[in-house]
């Protein structure tokens, strides 16, 4: 990232959950079976897209991408959490700690770029039925796809780059269980207001600019199903964008919530509880929330296994 690495302290402390054993063994508990099943439901979904000729469509191929994301982005976070609880080793140097967010970031601004393409999906899907198949051919979905990693990564960059080059001094301890934005930019000891205000900014393009695709594609979406003369071409059509629809949801609220704000007015042990939300069991529901919303993947699962 180019740092200038004039730090003081060249490792940092990680929190983490600082409650008595049995807890803390049952959040072990809860967290290792979380990782498990979200790895095992993603890597199902990518290996039934891959498999099925019946799911070679726009729609899936951008599901399998999200799929993969999930993997990642639970694995930048958990397994070194885990490390933690077994080990209880907390400390992290400043180099893996600038690596961790950036991945985590970068996978979190992919994920908003992501959603918005599959929101346009949708879009052409409901509102333009007799032209999708000549718009969203297998480049344009190739080349969506790498436009979202491509996004989400280089903004990453660039908010990690501004980060790295602060000078931190104490005290090391980061109270997380992670290395997230406000938390590690909260232990410098110069000033911030540049970096604090580069990733504000950041924050809100990565976030607005899919936002408004989203709003604009389901606006549309909307006023086309509401127009349908059959009741059931409106709940099939509805049924393709419930799933995506209750993921934007999720998802968004819980980023804007701890992204798109300034950053000296959070409550550090409640912004713990929300980012378990987001970082943990969110890649767990995705899955199942697509799996049981869509009748063609649950009939596929089923026939699979």
């Amino acid at each position: 990232y180019g740092m200038k690495n004039q730090t003081a302290i060249n490792e940092f402390i990680l929190l983490g959950f600082s409650y008595g054993l049995q807890v803390q063994t049952l959040l072990y508990l809860v967290f290792l079976v979380t990782y498990m099943v979200t790895i095992t439901e993603n890597a199902i979904i990518i290996f039934v897209v891959k498999r099925n000729r019946h799911l070679q469509k726009p729609m899936y191929y951008f599901l399998g991408n999200l799929s993969f994301l999930e993997i990642w982005y639970i694995s930048v976070t958990l397994p070194r959490l885990l490390f933690g609880f077994w080990s209880q080793i907390m400390t992290i140097s400043f180099s893996s700690c600038m690596t961790q967010l950036y991945f985590f970031i970068s996978l979190m601004c992919t994920e908003c770029v992501l959603l918005a393409v599959m929101a346009y999906d949708r879009y052409l899907a409901v509102c333009h039925p007799l032209h999708y198949p000549t718009i969203m051919t297998h480049r344009l979905c190739f080349q969506l796809s790498i436009l979202s990693w491509a996004g989400g990564f280089s903004i990453s960059l660039v908010k990690v780059s501004f980060i790295s080059r602060l000078t931190f001094c104490g005290p090391q301890i980061i109270n997380h269980f992670f290395c997230d934005i406000s938390p590690v930019l909260n232990l410098s000891c110069t000033d911030m207001s540049l970096a604090e205000t580069v990733d504000f900014v950041l924050a809100l393009v990565i976030l607005l600019i899919p936002l408004l695709i989203i709003v604009f594609s389901y606006c549309c979406i909307l006023s086309t199903i509401l127009c349908m003369p059959s009741s059931q071409g409106r709940r099939k059509a509805f049924s393709t964008c419930t799933s995506h629809f209750t993921v934007v949801i999720i998802f968004f609220s819980a980023t804007l919530f701890m992204y798109a704000r300034p950053r000296r007015i959070h409550p550090f042990n409640f912004n713990k509880i929300v980012s378990v939300f987001y970082a943990v069991f969110t890649p767990a529901l995705n899955p199942l929330i697509y799996c049981l919303r869509n009748k063609e993947v649950k009939e596929i699962l089923r026939k699979t296994i």
